[in-house]
Order: structure tokens, then sequence, then C-alpha cells
């Protein structure tokens, strides 16, 4: 019966979420919500999810604390190298073949991906020709994304996971590292759009020849992992490409068939050019 209870307390707390501050998250993945919300019931010093609940719907300072735990906003620059490899190798060749880029990255969290994502276009020549959309739900990430300032102890492991990823260059080229932070190149955000889009909301907001969303759609049930698919397809262009997690899949989703592999391995897909 306790564990009954549970899940009522979790619903009426993702309901009340949606209905105060107008965050969705009702579909997704459950066993996922209730570690991380355990976790935060914990650390604000709550007894049970519905106090956690009266607290969070009173004090809105809370509940931007509470979004990062639901979010999840931990990421690191170039991770998996062979990925990055993959997208120089598969991705690129084709992208040179257009005038202009448009890339979105959705659930972008602190922006290590996005800065990574920068340097490889740069590398491949394509940066000044590219627009990238980096998206999430979350404010204070998106905040911290567009500063561009991380912790100089991250960077040892930043400059070997590009260094394996295939770079051109020496990481040190793009940032000034001062005061045990390291700020990256202006340049590479003046080709950059932070902005807060929900994929369980919103809807597609331009036409882009690349999509990445890594790592997001496992915290997602099957009807909302269909619903972003449905919003990365309509989002490429002809033959577009999409590249998710290593831990994700499209097989299974509604719009499976509207796509082909590229690179099964690390999950780079290319948009079917359907009559």
């Amino acid at each position: 019966m306790a564990a009954n209870y549970l899940d009522i307390e979790l619903r009426l707390l993702i309901d009340a979420i949606y209905q105060r501050y107008h965050y969705d998250f009702r579909d997704y993945a459950l066993a996922s919500l209730k570690r991380r919300l355990a976790l935060a019931t914990s650390r604000f010093g709550c007894s049970s999810l519905s106090q956690l609940q009266h607290r969070v719907l009173h004090d809105p300072a809370m509940f931007t604390q509470l979004l990062g735990y639901l979010t999840v906003p931990v990421s690191e620059m170039f991770r998996d190298p062979e990925y990055f490899r993959s997208i120089r190798r598969n991705v690129a060749p084709v992208l040179r073949t257009y005038p202009s880029l448009k890339v979105w990255i959705a659930g972008c969290s602190t922006g290590e991906e996005v800065y990574s994502v920068a340097i490889l276009l740069r590398e491949e020549k394509l940066l000044q020709r590219s627009l990238i959309y980096a998206t999430d739900i979350n404010a204070q990430s998106l905040q911290a994304a567009s500063a561009g300032v991380y912790e100089a102890s991250r960077i040892p492991g930043f400059t070997q996971n590009h260094r394996e990823s295939g770079a051109t260059d020496s990481l040190s080229e793009y940032y000034t590292a001062a005061y045990g932070r390291a700020v990256f190149d202006k340049g590479l955000r003046d080709h950059i759009v932070f902005a807060d889009h929900s994929l369980a909301t919103d809807s597609v907001f331009a036409e882009v020849q690349l999509v990445l969303c890594r790592n997001v759609l496992i915290y997602f049930n099957r009807e909302l992992q269909d619903r972003a698919i449905g919003l990365f397809r309509d989002a490429l262009c002809r033959r577009g490409f999409l590249c998710i997690g290593s831990k994700e899949s499209i097989r299974f989703s509604a719009h499976a068939s509207d796509f082909e592999d590229v690179d099964a391995e690390h999950r780079i897909f290319r948009k079917r050019d359907l009559p």
C-alpha cells in the first residue's frame, strides 16, 4: 500500500508543478522521477512528497532549486569522443554542402555539448556559416551555458576528450583560464542562441540540418519520446541528421520508419527522403 500512496503523492506533485509553474513532467519516466524526487525530499528536509509539494507551491525560489533535480544538469565536453569522431567522418562532409547551417541541441543543460559542437564546427571550417540553437527548460542551466565558464579542474578531462575526438586544434585555443576558471571564447558564443524550450509542450521553431539530443529521451516515457522524435523529424530539413544518446533508441518509436542508420553504434540517423 505504501508504494501506492507514494505513486499518488508523486503524480499530485508533478501535476501541481504543471498547474503552478507550467513545467510538464507528467510524461517523464516514473522510475527516474522517483529517484530524483527522493533525493530532493531528503536534501530539502521534507518528510514526504506531500510536504515537498506544499513548500514548492508556496515558494517559487524552492521550485527553481527543485528544477535542478528534475532536469539532471550533468554533462562534459566531448563526452564519448568516438561519437564526435563519427560526426566528423559521417556528418560534417554532408554539412559542407549547405550554404548555411542551423543546428538544434535539445536539452543543452549547462552547455558543455554546445561548446563541443561549436568547436567541432570551427575545426571543420563550418562555424562561420552556422547558427546553433541550444535549448533547455532549466533557466539556471541556460544562464550557466550562456556564460560559458567552467571550473579549471574540469579542463584536463575536457582536453583529453577533445584530443580523442579527432581534434585538429588544441582545446586551449578556445578558452582563457584565470582564477580557477576557464571562460570559453566569445567567438563561439556569437554563433549560439540559448533559449527556453520544452520537448513536452513546445513546437518546432526552425528548420535545421542537424539535431543533437543526447541522454534526454531516457528520462521520458514512450509517449513523450515519440513526441520529441516527431518534433526532431519535423524540424529537420530533407535528409537532415539526428543524433541521440548511446543508451537511447528510435527503433520502437512511431517515427522509426522516418529515419535510416548512419552510424547505429553511435546512434546517428538520417531523415529518409520520403515521398
